[in-house]
């Protein structure tokens, strides 16, 4: 089988694809053939080595995976079942994605919705399963569209252009936030009412501000955040997914204590399967398949490791699908 793989070097690491047999699998009680994965922020950190993301050595990165179950030993899956994964640490402590083949326990794994294959699956990938995580704390909040704007930062990234995606066939009313407003065009084209420039949210401001959204998709983290936060309506929430901008969060308990405000933190890694299948279930109800051709780029095994250096640079726009088989 073919595999990106890490390894580390008395002078950091080195990364390439290499043929290596399936003994270097580790233990898992299901065998899948992989047929996409994806690159998301974390794999370009593991790849490239800018964050000390994988933490086994040496490593096949990937933190998505969508395929067909060749062998397996546990309950829930036999042979022929189309399964993706995210997170549960893969790529990171366990062998990855980015490989013809993947050997896992069976709990991480997830029915692929029918409305979807393998190559959609994995355009939505971790990043659109974000999105549907936080569109999921949003509603379940109980914010309805008659509530107002709901902003999105990071906009014409994956998990940004996923919740778009999502947030306007829910009926809401979405300002984007981004740092390409070259955009406008794609990102009206995914549901967006407005788009904002980032740097309007980037610089440090008041703990309280004027109350402009009735809720948030946050993927910034950073000053962004803390504005996002100083800006939610009274009783509004603030579904925070990343640190694109920074892991910091320079604000004062002012909004939550003076206007109710709510922040959720949202987990995609670990997230039980009674979290993950309602997101997976709103994704297929709600997500145009034709849309997701809007946003996705195809690259092959071996593009990974350039392409990752541009995701870094925030060059990419939308999502990276890798055929792990080209």
């Amino acid at each position: 089988m073919k595999a990106i793989l890490i390894e580390k070097t008395d002078d950091g690491q080195t990364v390439a694809v290499k043929d290596l047999d399936q003994s270097a699998l580790p233990e898992g009680d299901v065998l899948v053939k992989v047929d996409y994965s994806t690159i998301n922020y974390k794999d370009a950190l593991a790849i490239t080595g800018a964050s000390p993301v994988v933490r086994k050595w040496p490593m096949m990165p990937g933190i998505d995976l969508a395929g067909t179950v060749e062998e397996s030993s546990h309950a829930n899956w036999k042979k022929g079942d189309r399964v993706v994964l995210n997170g549960w640490g893969v790529g990171e402590t366990h062998e990855g994605g980015l490989s013809q083949y993947a050997r896992l326990k069976g709990d991480w794994l997830v029915a692929l919705p029918s409305a979807f294959d393998a190559r959609q699956a994995m355009i939505i990938g971790t990043a659109g399963y974000t999105a549907a995580l936080c569109v999921e704390a949003l509603v379940n909040h109980g914010i309805k569209p008659e509530d107002g704007d709901i902003l999105v930062t990071g906009a014409s990234g994956g998990v940004g252009s996923i919740a778009i995606a999502l947030l306007a066939k829910a009926g809401f009313s979405v300002v984007a936030s981004t740092g390409k407003t070259s955009e406008e065009a794609y990102l009206k084209g995914l549901g967006a009412k407005s788009i904002i420039d980032r740097a309007t949210l980037s610089e440090a401001g008041k703990p309280m501000q004027k109350e402009i959204y009735a809720g948030v998709v946050d993927a910034a983290g950073g000053n962004t955040l803390a504005n996002a936060c100083a800006q939610t309506k009274y009783r509004g929430a603030v579904a925070a997914c990343g640190l694109a901008e920074s892991p910091k969060f320079p604000t004062t308990v002012m909004p939550f204590i003076l206007r109710g405000v709510t922040l959720y933190g949202i987990d995609s890694v670990m997230a039980p399967l009674a979290v993950r299948k309602p997101a997976w279930d709103r994704l297929a109800r709600d997500l145009d398949a034709d849309l997701l051709e809007s946003v996705a780029t195809d690259i092959k095994l071996a593009d990974a490791l350039d392409v990752a250096k541009d995701v870094l640079a925030g060059k990419i726009k939308g999502r990276l699908v890798v055929d792990v088989n080209a």
